[in-house]
């Protein structure tokens, strides 16, 4: 059974709805606090959706000085994946790993309904076992969830592949509508949307099963 690292900050919230969704989907997840310096035992590893310290200064601006994302970093540099959900996300960016910033959403709003997600890429460890163009149903929950780059990031994001998610209606104001991106070599991925609050079939939501599936399915070679 695949080990699937769910790490924690001071202030995550979404932790025991990721190891959930995990566990429903075949995983075993192990919670990672945010002073671990080493992940070598992990097959894959989500940054999961919260407020990580409290989102001082700006979301994920503080989270990148913890131990634990010298040790992300280490681990996604030897091609193991690497999945941010929301504020997840937005610790990536501010460490570095994906390019681009979130800002705050257009309005001024902050925003938290189910919408429709396009796929823009198979490639990635949370799309493989999707189709090209498939719409998903997922949550959002979101204040800082506009993203942002200049535009010679944006060309090369396109011309990449590296859009993993696109919103069908753009609900945030994201450039080119991106909900979700990748990095260049493609095991690091992050996303707005909320997946791990789509695993319930008792509820109809079940669109976010196949991004936790296809991370469980990734071969790595780190």
């Amino acid at each position: 059974m695949r080990r699937i690292g769910v790490v924690v900050f001071p202030g995550t919230n979404c932790e025991f709805d990721t190891v959930t969704a995990i566990e429903r989907c075949g995983g075993q997840p192990e919670l990672v606090w945010h002073d671990r310096r080493s992940l070598a035992a992990m097959d894959a590893l989500v940054l999961p959706g919260g407020f990580s310290y409290g989102d001082y200064l700006r979301p994920g601006a503080i989270a990148r000085f913890s131990p634990v994302m010298s040790a992300v970093r280490s681990f996604a540099d030897s091609g193991g994946p690497v999945l941010g959900i929301c504020n997840g996300f937005q610790v990536l960016t501010e460490a570095g790993m994906l390019p681009g910033a979130l800002q705050k959403n257009i309005g001024l709003k902050f925003i938290c309904r189910t919408v429709t997600i396009r796929v823009e890429t198979t490639r990635t460890p949370v799309t493989r076992k999707a189709m090209q163009s498939m719409e998903l149903s997922l949550p959002i929950n979101h204040f800082e969830g506009n993203y942002t780059c200049d535009s010679n990031t944006l060309e090369r994001l396109r011309n990449e592949e590296r859009i993993v998610l696109r919103y069908v209606d753009n609900p945030n104001g994201s450039m080119d509508s991106i909900a979700g991106i990748c990095n260049e070599a493609g095991n690091v991925v992050g996303i707005m949307p909320h997946p791990e609050r789509a695993v319930d079939h008792l509820l109809g939501l079940e669109d976010g099963e196949i991004i936790f599936r296809s991370l469980l399915d990734t071969t790595i070679g780190h």
